[in-house]
C-alpha cells in the first residue's frame, strides 16, 4: 500500500506564506513525477504545480511568480513554497505521484489533502 502524506496548509492572511510538504511512502521505488493539485467547493481539481526529473516544472498561470515547486528524490518528497497567497487560494491541496512502466502505464496516488485558507 502506497501513502502520501501532506502537511503545511493553515490559515493566513492575504499577502503572506506557507510551505507545504508531501511525503511517499518508500513502496513507490521509481517516481516519474510529483505534483499539487488544489480543489475548492464546486469546483473542479485544478493542477497548480508539476514537476518531473530535477527541474522541468509547469504552474498553472494563476500561482506562476508566487509558488515554487521542488523535489526531493531521496526521501520521496515534493513541496510547495507559496508567497503572496490570495483568498483565491483558498482550496484542499493535494500531492500527486506517478510512475510510468514499461508498458507505458501511468499509476497515480494520491494524498488525502490539507487545507490552505487565506483571509482578506
Amino acid at each position: 500500500q502506497v501513502q502520501l502524506v501532506e502537511s503545511g496548509g493553515g490559515l493566513v492572511q492575504a499577502g503572506g506564506s506557507l510551505r507545504l510538504s508531501c511525503v511517499v511512502s518508500r513502496a513507490i521505488f521509481s517516481i516519474n513525477g510529483m505534483g499539487w493539485y488544489r480543489q475548492a467547493p464546486g469546483k473542479q481539481r485544478e493542477m497548480v504545480a508539476s514537476i518531473v526529473g530535477h527541474d522541468s516544472t509547469t504552474y498553472v498561470d494563476s500561482v506562476k511568480g508566487r509558488f515554487t515547486i521542488s523535489r526531493g528524490y531521496a526521501e520521496n518528497t515534493v513541496y510547495l513554497q507559496m508567497n503572496n497567497l490570495k483568498p483565491e487560494d483558498t482550496a484542499i491541496y493535494y500531492c500527486n505521484a506517478y510512475h510510468i512502466d514499461v508498458s507505458g502505464y501511468r499509476d497515480d496516488v494520491w494524498g488525502q489533502g490539507t487545507q490552505v485558507t487565506v483571509s482578506p
